[in-house]
């Protein structure tokens, strides 16, 4: 059965593992094109394979989001094969052994960055055809900066942020855009994480919650609901009780 809704072209960046794996394969049936990017070749290579067996027609590349001009280039290259109706920046990381000065640039460039030179490049095309849909991939941490993770929280922030005020500026373009803000999903980035994670769940269930949102542009795709509902209480309480709070979480390590 095909799943895909109206979307005949997908690229996905940060395709090789975690939510964007299973976003490729939850979208992955016949007459689907789609885009992958990642950063592991072998990883990238064994998701399209998996795809392809659900009948989709999948080109992949490993490509690195921090660079503007390759990153530029793909797209287009993919846009003029295919013309795209969805576009997925997901591509991101979060620091597995502490938040050093490189580490804080790294992540930027990554999470804040990567996903820049995704959705400009894309917008490029899809504005003349007053048709397609963007999704950007923030977090849930990023409605309030945490001690343990500054860079992680305030560069999925910008994004969060970025996205809902692009969604207001493409609508009378015809482009619909979705934040999404996903709490803990199983993947190579949680991973890392030797403290207790609330909620945590599978890419699969993430996959699907994010696909049910899009098919209906929803403006902001957040899950699960009870962590929602904890960030949303830490970002409305005054700071002095919400940054006592903070302090005491666990930080990467």
């Amino acid at each position: 059965m095909n799943t895909s809704g109206p979307f005949k072209h997908i690229l996905i960046t940060g395709a090789s593992s975690g939510i964007g794996e299973a976003l490729a394969i939850v979208y992955a049936a016949p007459g689907v094109t789609l885009s992958l990017s990642g950063r592991n070749e072998a990883r990238l290579a064994a998701v399209a394979e998996a795809c392809q067996k659900r009948g989709a027609d999948v080109h992949y590349s490993v490509c690195d989001v921090t660079d503007r001009a390759a990153m530029a280039s793909w797209i287009a290259t993919r846009d003029q094969a295919v013309s795209l109706d969805l576009v997925i920046a997901n591509a991101g990381v979060s620091a597995g052994i502490g938040e050093s000065d490189d580490t804080t640039r790294r992540i930027f460039a990554i999470n804040l960055d990567g996903v820049i030179n995704t959705v400009l490049p894309a917008l490029e095309f899809m504005r003349p055809r007053r048709r397609g849909q963007i999704a950007l991939v923030s977090s849930l941490a990023s409605f309030r900066g945490m001690g343990g993770a500054p860079a992680y929280c305030s560069s999925k922030a910008a994004v969060r942020v970025w996205g809902e005020g692009l969604r207001g500026a493409m609508a009378s373009d015809g482009i619909g855009v979705s934040v999404v803000c996903p709490g803990f999903v199983t993947s190579r980035m949680t991973d890392v994480n030797k403290f207790p994670m609330p909620f945590l769940m599978s890419a699969e269930k993430a996959a699907g919650i994010i696909q049910r949102g899009l098919a209906a542009n929803v403006g902001r795709i957040a899950f699960p609901w009870p962590m929602l509902f904890g960030v949303w209480l830490l970002a409305a309480l005054p700071d002095a009780v919400t940054g006592a709070f903070t302090r005491l979480l666990p930080k990467k390590s």
